[in-house]
């Protein structure tokens, strides 16, 4: 029976199988990755969370200043009664003696509650304030999480274009050689071509092929970078839609005169929120020396008796309540507070450098990353050159060596020199790309 049941299920195990390897993979532009990274990436779900946690945070807080109220039951069974000794002269005993006397019943009980409510306390007014600006900070981590994964989506969409590119141009080279090896035997079996020619052309061949396997191996770490940064599931595929030169062109007009504001960069931002909290918590230390006054009011019932059950109708319960205020007054501390607020103002001033150090860094970045960037439009502009040049002449070596004008072993040096120039490109393409994201972190715009 539980054979049969297996044949019937198998099918569709095979069925789910085919559909999920079958599946076609999500195509994502730049764009589209970066929107679904913002919205899948675990840690930016941390960040959201850490927000979420400084809300409490804060609400948690405030709360303190709130009326409280608490309640109160007891039941008590006393199995021997207090003694109290009393004067003996009372009883018409000696002066000097003493007569041991019990008060009170073997049970009682009594039950209450209590309302106090915070009236002033400056720990409480400054307190409130640190946790809403806790709650900046963690919105500012989260914006720094953004931005970081913004630039590892970029990055690694980058590679991923890069390696595709890479990988085409390897396959172009391969199927030139694959012909030039064709030709080449066909010379030889007639008798117009040497063996090492032709020998020298199957190493082009397997370079060629090593090139491509190359390039697969990295659009393949590429995308499980991408897939890392993106949140996304790394057994499903994913395919990229835009283009490499879709970014190299702007990037290579662009106009760098352009400043920035620094006030409005996340890292200067961050540092002014710093600074609040070193100064709030000055003022808290100084609030330290403030009163505190609270009030409450207290009600409560008592009963007693000498038999178990204290809830009869015929037990009588006895009301009390209070209503007061209570005033706590530092007097002394032995210099601890003192000390406390001298050590909170040297924070202050070193959050204040620490500002002051931020808006520095932030300029300097932002000059660095533009001439940076001047440096790798230049480096593009002169491999691509360079590149065209080896490929126009490795091109017509490859004619007069086709004609029996060329050595097979000069055309395999230029072929060295056409990948030597085409990996400089492809470095100055990443160089160029980088330098942009680099730029944009500077700027506070990516």
């Amino acid at each position: 029976m539980k054979k049969v049941r297996i044949l019937q299920i198998l099918p569709l195990v095979i069925l789910f199988i085919t559909l999920r390897s079958t599946a076609q993979p999500k195509q994502f532009s730049l764009d589209e990755a970066l929107n679904y990274a913002m919205e899948n990436s675990y840690i930016l779900k941390n960040s959201r969370h850490d927000i979420i946690l400084a809300q409490k945070e804060v609400w948690k807080t405030i709360t303190i200043g709130l009326p409280q109220v608490s309640g109160s039951a007891n039941y008590n069974k006393f199995l021997n009664l207090p003694v109290s000794l009393l004067p003996g002269e009372f009883f018409g005993e000696e002066p000097g003696t003493y007569i041991p006397v019990k008060f009170g019943q073997d049970y009682n009980s009594d039950f209450g509650f209590t309302v106090s409510q915070l009236i002033f306390d400056g720990s409480y007014i400054v307190g409130v304030g640190s946790s809403k600006i806790y709650l900046d900070l963690a919105k500012h981590a989260e914006e720094k999480s953004e931005i970081a994964i913004r630039e590892a989506v970029a990055q690694a969409y980058y590679l991923a274009l890069i390696g595709m590119k890479n990988k085409q141009i390897m396959e172009d080279n391969l199927e030139n050689t694959q012909n030039l090896l064709r030709e080449t035997n066909a010379y030889f079996e007639n008798g117009f071509r040497e063996e090492s020619d032709v020998d020298q052309m199957k190493i082009l061949v397997r370079n060629a092929e090593n090139e491509i396997l190359k390039a697969e191996r990295e659009i393949t770490i590429a995308k499980v970078v991408l897939k890392y940064a993106l949140g996304y599931p790394m057994d499903l595929e994913i395919e990229l839609t835009d283009q490499l030169e879709e970014f190299l062109i702007p990037i290579t007009g662009m106009d760098q005169s352009a400043g920035f504001d620094v006030s409005e960069h996340i890292d200067y931002r961050l540092a002014v929120t710093n600074f609040q909290v070193s100064e709030k918590l000055l003022r808290l230390e100084k609030a330290a020396f403030l009163p505190k006054l609270s009030g409450f009011y207290s009600y409560s019932k008592t009963a007693y008796g000498n038999q178990a059950n204290l809830f009869k109708p015929s037990v009588s319960w006895f009301p009390s309540s209070l209503v007061g205020l209570q005033l706590t007054v530092p007097i002394f501390s032995s210099g601890q507070k003192v000390l406390s607020v001298q050590q909170a103002k040297i924070e202050m001033e070193k959050a204040s450098n620490d500002q002051k150090l931020a808006e520095t860094t932030l300029q300097k970045d932002y000059l660095t990353a533009a001439a940076e960037l001047e440096t790798a439009k230049e480096k593009y502009a002169n491999d691509v050159e360079n590149h065209q040049l080896a490929e126009r002449i490795l091109d017509k070596t490859k004619i007069k060596f086709s004609s029996g004008l060329s050595s097979s072993t000069e055309l395999s040096q230029l072929e060295s020199q056409y990948l030597e120039t085409y990996g400089a490109y492809v470095a100055s393409v990443m160089q160029l790309l980088q330098a942009d994201l680099l730029l944009k972190k500077a700027r506070g715009t990516l």
